[in-house]
């Protein structure tokens, strides 16, 4: 496993306590956070996919890397990380990669999510591991995680009863 930093493990910390936020203003509690090359965060969101006036496809990495992506541009982006509360979905892997992410940091691994939400409707868990999606790319992707387990999984404690 890759050695992480300090500001690795504040950022990863930062994107956990965002979900807690995210949480406490009626959303799901997933969020994330891009750094780039330099260290800074560049883009911080939680989820907005909350039935039933949120967008499914707004998970928090999406909208993270997005929004990234449309302030760095494509040559920004490169050294770039993705710090999330929760290990990202096919979809969200998926924008990770497209807007050229380098580097995926996650806490809650999508094995124990499940574990935290069962079958609630809200979540269908998508049993596909990032570093399975990333593996099937042209570019590679370095994927850091879980980490901070328990502390990830602290918003969803009782939010998914």
């Amino acid at each position: 496993m890759t050695d992480l930093s300090p500001d690795d493990l504040a950022h990863l910390r930062a994107s956990i306590a965002l979900a807690s936020r995210t949480r406490e203003e009626g959303a799901h509690p997933f969020a994330a956070l891009v750094v780039d090359a330099s260290g800074d965060v560049v883009a911080a969101f939680g989820n907005n996919s909350l039935p039933p006036d949120g967008d499914p496809t707004q998970h928090a990495e999406l909208r993270a890397v997005a929004a990234a992506a449309r302030a760095l541009g494509p040559d920004g982006m490169a050294g770039s990380t993705l710090f999330t509360s929760a290990e990202p979905c096919a979809m969200c892997a998926g924008a990770a990669y497209w807007t050229g992410i380098d580097r995926v940091v996650y806490a809650l691994s999508e094995h124990r999510l499940l574990e935290l939400t069962g079958d609630h409707p809200e979540n269908p868990t998508f049993s596909l591991p990032c570093r399975e999606v990333f593996a099937r790319g042209q570019r590679a992707i370095e994927v850091v995680g879980p980490l901070l387990e328990d502390e990830a999984a602290a918003p969803h404690i009782g939010f998914w009863t």
